[in-house]
Formats: C-alpha cells, sequence, structure tokens
C-alpha cells in the first residue's frame, strides 16, 4: 500500500460525537463497551456511524472512578502518533487511561509509568531502567533458554498425560520465574515466594485493572458486575501482603541493581525498589502474561506452511552461526517478521492515552481536526494498525509482511511499545524501557520452538485481558541441533 496522505492542508472539520448527558451519557457508553456491544463493535459502530475514525465519545469505566471519562479517539494509522508525540500531549497519570490507581498499591509511589517525561524523576527512574536492562543484556539468551526448555518440557508432559496442556499458565510460572533470576540473579522459590509467586502479581495486577475489565459474566449477572467492577476502585488493602511479600524478595535479593539506583541515579532505595516492581510485575511479568500466548496463537494460525518456513530459516541460520546468539536472531528475517505481524495484530497493550497540552490539528487520512488544550485523546492500537489505507488484508495474519525493503517501510506503522518501531526508547519518551528484550524473547520463544518442533496445534480462546491458549499436539523434530 502506498503511504497515508502527508498533505497537511486537509480540510478542518468539527470533531463529529458527543458525549450525551452528564453521568447518563458516560453510564451508556460503559453499558455498550462492556456489554451491549463489546470493545470493537463499540468503536466500529461509531466510526460508521460518525463517518469518521476521530470522534467524542466516553471511555470506561466513568463514570465514579473515572474524574473525566470524555475523550477524543484517534483510531487510524495517520491520527495515532499525536499520542506519541511527547512535545503535544502530557503523559501523567494515564497510563491505564482516565482513571489512575492508587498509589497505595505501589508504596505510596507515582512510579515511573505514571510520569510525564517533563518531570524530573522521569528521567533517573528510566535512566535506571535503561541502566539495569544494559547491564544484563547478556544474560538475556541463555537465562530464557534454560526457562523454555522447562516451559517445553512440562507442555510435553502435560501433552502426554492429559492430551493436553495449558499454556498460559505455564508460560505465567516461566516468565515469572525468568524476571525474578533476571533482576535478582536467585529462583522465587530461593526467597519464600514459592513456586506460585506471580499469583501475588495476578491479584495485584487484577485489583488496579479491575475497572477496565469484564469478567464474562451471563447476562443476566452484567448489572452485578458492572457495580462490582466499574463503580468503585478496589482497596489495595486485600492485596497488600502479596504485594509486601514481593517487595521484600526483591529488595533483600536484588541489592546490586538497587546499589546502582542510589549510587548512579540518585534515587531512594526504597522508591527504587518499588519502581522496580512495578517494571517487574506490571510492564514486564504482565506485558508476557498477556504477549506470549497472543504470539503462540497467532503463529498457530500460520499452520504447517508457516512453521515448516519459520523452522528452516531457524535451524540453518543456528547450524550456519553455530548457535543462538544476537547475530544469528538479527539475520531470521522471516522470525523477525512474524513477530512483528503478531505485535501489529494483537498488541499486548492496546489502549494508549494523552492529554493534548496545547491547541492542536490532528490529520486522518482525509480530514483535520482540532483538539483543546487539556482534551484527553484516546487511541485504540488494534485498529490504528489494521488500518487499510496502510496495511493490505490488515484483518489477516501475514507472516511475511515485513520481510525485504517494501516490508521494513511498513514498521513505522506498528505502535505497540508506546512508540514507532523505528525509533528507540529514551530518557525523554514514554517508549516501553524494555521495548528490544520483548523482540529478543520473542524470538527466542519461537526459536527455541521451532528447534524442537516441526509443527505444533492449538485451541484459542479468550481471557479477561488476552488470549488462551491450549497446545493439542507437537510433532517433535526429526533432527536436532
Amino acid at each position: 500500500m502506498s503511504s497515508p496522505n502527508s498533505d497537511s492542508s486537509r480540510p478542518l472539520k468539527p470533531i463529529p460525537g458527543s458525549y450525551g448527558l452528564p453521568f447518563f451519557g458516560a453510564l451508556k457508553d460503559r453499558l455498550d463497551y462492556f456489554y451491549n456491544q463489546g470493545q470493537d463493535e463499540f468503536f466500529l459502530s461509531r466510526i460508521k456511524q460518525h463517518g469518521s475514525t476521530v470522534f467524542r465519545t466516553n471511555m470506561p469505566p466513568g463514570p465514579f472512578i473515572a474524574s473525566d471519562p470524555r475523550v477524543v479517539t484517534v483510531l487510524d494509522a495517520v491520527s495515532f502518533p499525536i499520542l506519541l508525540d511527547n512535545s503535544k500531549v502530557e503523559k501523567r497519570n494515564v497510563l491505564d487511561g482516565t482513571f489512575m490507581p492508587s498509589t497505595s498499591f505501589t508504596g505510596g509511589h507515582r512510579v515511573c509509568a505514571y510520569l510525564d517525561p517533563s518531570e524530573p524523576k522521569h528521567a533517573a527512574l528510566k535512566g535506571f531502567f535503561l541502566s539495569v536492562l544494559a547491564s544484563k543484556r547478556n544474560t538475556f539468551i541463555p537465562l530464557f533458554r534454560a526457562c523454555l526448555s522447562e516451559l517445553f518440557a512440562t507442555i510435553e508432559y502435560n501433552l502426554n498425560d492429559k492430551k493436553t496442556a495449558n499454556f498460559n499458565s505455564l508460560s505465567d510460572d516461566m516468565s515469572f520465574n525468568f524476571i525474578f533470576r533476571l533482576f535478582c540473579d536467585q529462583r522465587p522459590g530461593e526467597c519464600g515466594l514459592g513456586p506460585k509467586g506471580h499469583t501475588h502479581i495476578d491479584k495485584w495486577l487484577f485489583f488496579q485493572l479491575h475497572p477496565l475489565i469484564s469478567l464474562g459474566l451471563s447476562k443476566f449477572l452484567n448489572l452485578f458486575e458492572d457495580c462490582l467492577l466499574h463503580m468503585l476502585p478496589l482497596p489495595s488493602f486485600f492485596v497488600k501482603s502479596g504485594y509486601d511479600k514481593l517487595y521484600n524478595a526483591f529488595y533483600s535479593s536484588a541489592g546490586s541493581v538497587l546499589d546502582e539506583a542510589e549510587r548512579r541515579f540518585g534515587i531512594r532505595r526504597e522508591e527504587a525498589c518499588h519502581n522496580l516492581v512495578f517494571l517487574a510485575g506490571f510492564n514486564a511479568y504482565g506485558g508476557m502474561k498477556a504477549w506470549f500466548p497472543a504470539l503462540i496463537k497467532w503463529v498457530g494460525s500460520g499452520g504447517e506452511s508457516l512453521h515448516r518456513q519459520l523452522a528452516d530459516e531457524i535451524r540453518t541460520v543456528v547450524k550456519e552461526e553455530g548457535g543462538v546468539t544476537f547475530a544469528a536472531l538479527e539475520k531470521m528475517s522471516l522470525t523477525k517478521s512474524v513477530v512483528y505481524e503478531a505485535l501489529r495484530i494483537e498488541p499486548p497493550v492496546p489502549f494508549q492515552y494523552g492529554k493534548a497540552k496545547e491547541d492542536i490539528v490532528v490529520h486522518s487520512h482525509d480530514v483535520a481536526f482540532q483538539i483543546k488544550k487539556g482534551e484527553m485523546i484516546f487511541g485504540y492500537q488494534p485498529l490504528a494498525t489494521k488500518d487499510p489505507g496502510v496495511f493490505e488484508n490488515p484483518e489477516e495474519f501475514v507472516g511475511h509482511r515485513f520481510v525485504g525493503e517494501e516490508g521494513e517501510k511498513l514498521l513505522k506503522y506498528v505502535y505497540w511499545s508506546n512508540g514507532r518501531e523505528t525509533e528507540d526508547p529514551t530518557v525523554d519518551n514514554k517508549q516501553c524501557p524494555g521495548r528490544d528484550l520483548v523482540l529478543l524473547l520473542s524470538r527466542v520463544l519461537l526459536v527455541e520452538l521451532f528447534l524442537r518442533y516441526e509443527t505444533f496445534t492449538i485451541e484459542a480462546g479468550k481471557l479477561l485481558l488476552g488470549t488462551s491458549v491450549k497446545f493439542k499436539s507437537l510433532t517433535k523434530a526429526k533432527t536436532t541441533i
């Protein structure tokens, strides 16, 4: 497809849509979003109604929890990037949308994810994160491969024993084990967290994100669920003991990391540890919890043909390079493309928010709109990255989409990391500090999968936040490298 129209002289039009009556308009939109229409149809129906990908609406959870649920949506590949421009939008307290969980969930601190780059602490905290990840670079591949070996052994055992293997629960175990070992240099069980330490994070995440969740109960229970989850914030004391266990485990085990925060970045040890727990639990583990099942689902949907191509590429490159190395992974063009394509079609964090710092003009493909200073801007990424004006067959998973020179040109329209894929995380932006690590681990996951197996079959479904995956079969590779 050709690039979107870049002409800045598009006609300026009023933003369509409305917020309805106070309280009742927000309540109606919330019920539509969760129960009457569902997430995708909520946006698609309004695009059709207004004939525009930019419009006004209310976003859940308002009213009650949200101080102001009114947003201007940007749902195409041209308008969406305004949310990535920190000179135009403020990112203060907008990680979760039009509400922010209490700081009692994070030891009384506003952690880095809720800070705008203009705030003094942001540069120190994000610089700390980038430094820690850089210092662990040589650990990433061998540690993750060791964790994956345990994962695949357990999947095989469950398939032999039960004829099915629940990937989500096993992946959660593996992901938390990897993250804790990466930052703390020991297993969770050695710090008193036990084999299911991640369940403390699961509960902690739920109590922060419940305003964005539907349990999928019977329609007769919708009102009960809405009152329970979307009316008022759930208090943190229900998960305080679990969070304290996590915090104490990191505080006692990540000494060298916390030393670096104090010595080099001037961050108090307690604050650094709360930020590290958030980075490890919310950003890293929470992201892997949503992302790895989605990746397996989409690669599984490619069937034996895609699996054969991936296996051929991976085994050839690993043999030529003498192992699974950074250099080897960079040479796997199809493997890289498959990861990008899965991130395009099902990004692990689908929502982005920002508040206009000034009166700004936002362009869609054919029209321009003015957004006033102080208005909240909202982007639903799965629509922006399935924009038919940019991507051919946007709803289809195309494994080779980003292969070659023309394919690589499309990477600037992949926004999963809260930034363009052609840009890098810095202390001055809000792009995910672990962007490169996510890409690396995703590729290593596929490499380990296709070094071991020829093909696989799965059964996919939906969870509260994300995808559920069960392995139904794994066909072992005829030869090993």
